[in-house]
């Protein structure tokens, strides 16, 4: 019968056998919410720690479009939270864009009532569902979840009015939080 050989389960001689650069301690193995890493066996008198992998960045598919900051070409990459676009020249550049940016619905006649600077533009909610907001976001953050309709409240005089369907009606409604008046 063969013989197990108890050597490729102990620690001794194993590759991830290391040393903390802080203290000159061994390195152990730990668990976290993030997953597995290296840390100083001195801990708490040392906080040393090594990550096992790399979090985030893997690179997919180059895009073949110049990065906006600093020219170099953005790429595809695979991150924590999924895929997004970022600069090929990172950690240098640290330009992200979005995969699915909010396409501009936005009507010249619906400016916004709140700032009277930008326009309200259509977007979509995480959940899909559609709703009007400021593009001037974050600096502004007037958003409705109706359509808007061009008028004026009879109540208090807010610039913009709301479309509010149930079943097969349809009524006008104010657009301010505080109002929300139904038009005649």
């Amino acid at each position: 019968m063969n013989k197990i050989n108890n050597q490729l389960f102990s620690s001794e001689g194993h590759a991830l056998e290391q040393h903390c650069p802080n203290c000159g301690n061994p390195l152990q193995m730990r668990h976290g919410k993030h997953g597995a890493f290296l840390g100083c066996t001195q801990y708490p008198a040392c906080d040393y720690i090594k990550p096992l992998h790399q979090a985030s960045g893997q690179i997919l598919k180059p895009l073949g479009v110049p990065c906006p900051d600093c020219g170099d070409e953005l790429v595809l990459r695979q991150g924590r939270y999924g895929m997004f676009i970022g600069c090929s020249s990172y950690p240098e550049c640290h330009y992200i864009g979005s995969m699915d940016e909010p396409e501009d619905h936005s009507v010249e006649s619906f400016s916004c009532p709140e700032c009277n600077k930008g326009h309200l533009i259509e977007r979509k909610s995480r959940f899909g569902k559609a709703f009007y907001a400021c593009d001037q976001y974050p600096k502004c953050q007037f958003s409705i979840n109706n359509e808007p309709k061009q008028g004026t409240c009879q109540e208090c005089g807010f610039k913009l009015l709301v479309v509010k369907k149930s079943g097969e009606k349809s009524s006008l409604l104010c657009a301010s939080r505080k109002c929300q008046v139904k038009q005649q």
